[in-house]
């Protein structure tokens, strides 16, 4: 089953998936905007987890992808729901017709196993929450990563800032301590940076390929509203 499912979603086509990847944006950016990342320092040191206004560059990962749908799957509906129809629809892409016609005819065919416009479009409403769902999952999971990488040396940051602070001000006879521990100092934040980076990675790559799987199911959902009335 999971094969099967994997090969509705994954285009080899980057410019479809391209714009699957800012289907699903869209709908993120309603949640919030993208603050830009200020540069690393002693005391302000944020990670992007919400990616809410553009979609990254690249290619989904194919492990977020695989986890995601293997959400879809687990959670999958009994019965004729937006999957088969989508199958459905894949089925019809080499066939010599405009998009409204595939889509009008994959309902037809769905008809016959009980389906509904109204049906379709719940069920896929259904695998859009599954999906949040695990989009909350992997925002918690990456807090979590920020802390243990992250936040817990920014206090030893500040502190050794302020120390070096203090002993700027001290006599002649100190300088070459303030000289070691600005050695220190420059060697953690880049430390901290290259932290920084690891997880901006890891939350881009999932977005993105959060988006390309939200992106297609909400393009199916505007098309069967607009086509399937």
């Amino acid at each position: 089953m999971f094969g099967k499912l994997k090969s509705l979603f994954i285009l080899e086509d980057d410019n479809e998936t391209k714009k699957a990847a800012e289907k699903g944006q869209q709908e993120q950016s309603k949640i919030g905007k993208k603050k830009a990342a200020p540069p690393v320092s002693a005391h302000d040191i944020t990670i992007d987890v919400a990616n809410t206004t553009s979609p990254p560059s690249g290619k989904p990962d194919a492990k977020f992808v695989d986890i995601l749908l293997k959400a879809v799957e687990n959670d999958n509906l009994e019965g004729f729901d937006y999957l088969e129809y989508k199958s459905s629809l894949q089925s019809l892409s080499g066939m010599d017709m405009d998009e409204a016609t595939k889509y009008k005819s994959a309902l037809a065919m769905a008809k016959t196993m009980g389906a509904t416009p109204s049906k379709l479009i719940k069920t896929a409403q259904h695998y859009l929450k599954t999906l949040e769902k695990e989009k909350s999952k992997f925002q918690e999971a990456l807090k979590g990563q920020k802390a243990k990488q992250v936040t817990g040396k920014e206090t030893t940051i500040k502190k050794l800032s302020e120390t070096i602070a203090k002993k700027e001000q001290r006599i002649l006879d100190l300088q070459k301590e303030i000289e070691a521990d600005t050695v220190k100092l420059k060697t953690m934040k880049d430390g901290i940076n290259q932290a920084v980076a690891k997880v901006q990675s890891t939350s881009d790559n999932f977005h993105y390929a959060y988006n390309v799987v939200t992106g297609q199911i909400l393009a199916d959902v505007e098309k069967m509203e607009n086509y399937l009335k």
